[in-house]
């Protein structure tokens, strides 16, 4: 990832500090906001980890952005320490005014050399600003950083889903994006050397449909939901 995103560190830098509000924009046609999202997926990861009876004290945020979902990280699937890793010079430092602290530290990719210590990594629409031909070095990257055991929780927009689409065209950092399905992330990530644990499609239903929500897990499989979630392992 150090030398792919110039273009999305050029992008990303010019919304460092109104990231979340052009968010709340092009989300607000869903009926929700980006914290429902944002604690719905680390959620919905709290619960795959206790179903595998891991608890990871380390997490790599890998595309953090402006470090929105770190104390999620954090607080809902109890770690101990947080690196936030981004091309965005600009959102790095709103990541450090925010959240920065002895638990969460924020930084380039060309200044964290991944040494196999990491328990947890997490991304949530990062691939999608990533070109095509430099997708494998990122996963390799975050596949270097894991030690041995250690998860990916892969998190993309789910392009098969018409929602998606339709919130992506509206949302202005969106405007490089290539969409990738599940099939295609499972084959990048297996091509990296991990192994596929699970692939499960999330909020499946808008918010005029939210009384079937207790429902979605049952039907967390079928390719419906919004976003999907391929949890991954670094077996050696």
């Amino acid at each position: 990832m150090a030398n792919d995103c110039s273009n999305s560190e050029v992008l990303f830098d010019q919304y460092a500090t109104t990231y979340e509000a052009a968010l709340v924009q092009s989300l607000a046609v869903s009926g929700e906001d980006q914290e429902f999202f944002a604690k719905g997926r680390v959620r919905w990861l709290a619960k795959c980890l206790r179903e595998l009876k891991e608890h990871p004290h380390s997490v790599l945020d890998f595309g953090c952005g402006v470090g929105s979902s770190s104390p999620h990280l954090l607080s809902l699937l109890g770690a101990h320490s947080l690196l936030g890793i981004d091309v965005s010079h600009g959102s790095l430092e709103e990541a450090r005014r925010r959240y920065g602290s002895s638990q969460t530290t924020f930084h380039p990719p060309q200044d964290y050399d991944p040494d196999a210590s990491i328990d947890l990594a997490y991304c949530n629409g990062v691939f999608h600003h990533i070109p095509v031909n430099e997708r494998a070095e990122a996963a390799s990257y975050v596949y270097r950083a894991l030690r041995p055991g250690g998860l990916f929780a892969f998190w993309e927009n789910n392009p098969w889903n018409p929602g998606t689409r339709y919130v992506m065209s509206r949302c202005a950092f969106d405007c490089d994006a290539i969409p990738l399905s599940c099939r295609k992330a499972r084959r990048l990530l297996r091509a990296c050397g991990f192994s596929i644990l699970r692939t499960d499609f999330a909020f499946i239903f808008p918010h005029p449909l939210k009384w079937l929500r207790p429902i979605e897990p049952l039907v967390s499989r079928l390719p419906l939901g919004a976003q999907y979630q391929v949890l991954c392992q670094k077996l050696s």
